[in-house]
C-alpha cells in the first residue's frame, strides 16, 4: 500500500456499497439523544404508556413453560400462530388474507430489503412519492435501484403525475419494477392517501404491469380512530403489503411482516432463510402472547390519544413561531408534520445551529432521490411530551429568525436557494 492511498479493502467493495448512504436520521441519534436537546426528529413510539410490568411477567412466563422453543431455531416463514393472528390484524383494514401468504420478517425494514432484492435488477426504476420514507430510499439505493418521485398533494399520491411518469420513465427506455407508496398518515409527509385515489392507483399499476408495494406501519394510528381501506384490499393479485408491529406495539421486538402474491411468497421465504435462517422465535412468540392475551386495541387507542395530544401541540406551536410564508401539513395520524419554509432557507445547512440552539429535526433533503427538499423538514411529535414540542419550536423558531436575519445582512446567497419539492409544491421533469 503506497502511502496516499486508501484503505485496500475499499478498493474490493462490490459496485452495489456506492448506493450505500449513513441514514440522516441515524446520524443525529448521538446528538438527538441528549437530555438538553428536545429531539423532533427520530420517529419513536411513546413505549412508557405500554403495561411493562405485565408484559415482564409474560416474557418471564414464556421462558419459564415455553423457553425450550422459544430460544430454538424457527420457520423461515415465521410462527403459523402468528400468522393468523397478523391476518387478523390485516382484516380491520378489509385485508382478507391466508397466513400461507404471510412472511414474518426482523421488522418492515427487512421485508422492503427482501422485496428489492427479489424485484430489482441494478438501473431498474422505482416510482415513490415525493417526498419518500429514508429507509426505503436507502435501501432502494444499496440495490442499484433507480427512484424515480411522484408528484402528491394533501390527499397523497397524485394519480394523473403517476400516469405521467410511467410514460416518461418507458419513453426513456427504462423499466419500472416497483411503486412504492406509504398510504396512511405518510412518513414523512403526515398525508393520506384518498380513499378514491386508492383504487385509480391499483388500477393504474395493475394496467402497466407495475407491482404496487404498500408500506403501512400507521394504518392502526388515525386519530379520529378512522381506519381506512388498504390498497392490497383492492387488489390481492397485484399488491404486496408490508406491515409492522414497530409503531402499534414496540419497536424494539423487531417484528414485521409480508402479505404477498403466493409466487411471490416463496421467494420471499427463501430470501428471509438466506438473510436470517428464521426470525427470531422469542420475539415472535412474545407478540403472539400479547395479541392473545392482552388488550392490544385499546393499547393503539391510547397511543392515537397521546398522539393526537403531541400533534395539536406541535401545530399550535407551528402557529405560534413559524415565520410567515411557512406551510406544513396537518395530519390525521401517525407521527409528523412535514414543514416548507420560506424561499432562502436551507435546512441542512441550518441544522448545526438548531442543534447548538437544542432542537432537533429531519433535513428534507434526506427524503428524496433527486436533491429536493432543501426548503424542507420533518418534525417528529409521537414521543417528546406536549411541553417539549412546545419549547422545542420554541427553539426552532429563534433558530429561523436567526437565519432570516443574515439572510437580510447578507443576502439569500447566504443560504443555498432551492424551490424545494413537497407537497402542493410544483415538480420538475419526475425522470
Amino acid at each position: 500500500m503506497t502511502g496516499n492511498s486508501l484503505d485496500p479493502h475499499l478498493a474490493r467493495y462490490a459496485a452495489r456499497t456506492e448506493g450505500m448512504r449513513a441514514s440522516a436520521i441515524r446520524a443525529l441519534f448521538a446528538v438527538a439523544n441528549r437530555p438538553e436537546v428536545v429531539s423532533l426528529a427520530g420517529g419513536m413510539p411513546y413505549l412508557a404508556s405500554l403495561p411493562l410490568d405485565q408484559l415482564a411477567a409474560e416474557s418471564a412466563e414464556l421462558i419459564a413453560k415455553d423457553g425450550r422453543v422459544a430460544l430454538q431455531y424457527g420457520s423461515g416463514q415465521g410462527l403459523p400462530e402468528l400468522r393468523e393472528q397478523i391476518c387478523q390484524v390485516m382484516s380491520l383494514e378489509g385485508i382478507n388474507a391466508h397466513p400461507d401468504d404471510v412472511v414474518v420478517t426482523v421488522g418492515s425494514q427487512m421485508a422492503l430489503d427482501l422485496v428489492t432484492r427479489i424485484f430489482c435488477d441494478p438501473g431498474d426504476v422505482i416510482l415513490a412519492e415525493a417526498p419518500s420514507y429514508v429507509g426505503a430510499l436507502g435501501t432502494f439505493a444499496a440495490y442499484q435501484a433507480q427512484v424515480v418521485h411522484v408528484d402528491s398533494d394533501d390527499d397523497g399520491l397524485i394519480p394523473a403525475a403517476l400516469r405521467s411518469a410511467i410514460a416518461s420513465v418507458r419513453e426513456s427506455g427504462r423499466k419500472i419494477k416497483l411503486l412504492y407508496t406509504i398510504p396512511n398518515f405518510h412518513n414523512p409527509a403526515g398525508t393520506t392517501l384518498a380513499v378514491h385515489r386508492r383504487g385509480e392507483i391499483a388500477a393504474i399499476c395493475a394496467e402497466a404491469g407495475i407491482t404496487v408495494l404498500e408500506d403501512n406501519p400507521y394504518g392502526l394510528l388515525g386519530f379520529s380512530g378512522t381506519v381506512y381501506p388498504a390498497i392490497r384490499s383492492m387488489d390481492a393479485d397485484n399488491v404486496i403489503y408490508l406491515g409492522s408491529f414497530s409503531k402499534t406495539f414496540a419497536p424494539g421486538l423487531r417484528v414485521g411482516w409480508v402479505l404477498a402474491p403466493h409466487a411471490v411468497r416463496e421467494k420471499l421465504v427463501l430470501a428471509n432463510e438466506s438473510a436470517t435462517l428464521n426470525p427470531p422465535v422469542f420475539n415472535q412468540m412474545m407478540i403472539s402472547r400479547y395479541l392473545a392475551n392482552f388488550d392490544w386495541q385499546g393499547q393503539i387507542k391510547t397511543y392515537r390519544e397521546l398522539y393526537a395530544e403531541r400533534r395539536d401541540a406541535m401545530l399550535a406551536a407551528l402557529e405560534a413561531h413559524m415565520p410567515e410564508g411557512t406551510a406544513w401539513t396537518h395530519p390525521d395520524g401517525g407521527f409528523y408534520v412535514w414543514v416548507t419554509l420560506p424561499e432562502g432557507f436551507d435546512t441542512a445547512a441550518m441544522l448545526p445551529r438548531a442543534v447548538t440552539a437544542r432542537v432537533a429535526y429531519v433535513p428534507g433533503t434526506a427524503f428524496y432521490a433527486d436533491g429536493f427538499g432543501t426548503r424542507q423538514m420533518r418534525l417528529s411529535f409521537c414521543y417528546p411530551t406536549p411541553e417539549r414540542i412546545t419549547e422545542g419550536v420554541r427553539r426552532l423558531g429563534a433558530v429561523l429568525e436567526g437565519e432570516q436575519e443574515i439572510m437580510r445582512t447578507f443576502g439569500t446567497g447566504f443560504a443555498r436557494r432551492s424551490v424545494g419539492r413537497g407537497p402542493n409544491s410544483p415538480s420538475p421533469d419526475t425522470t
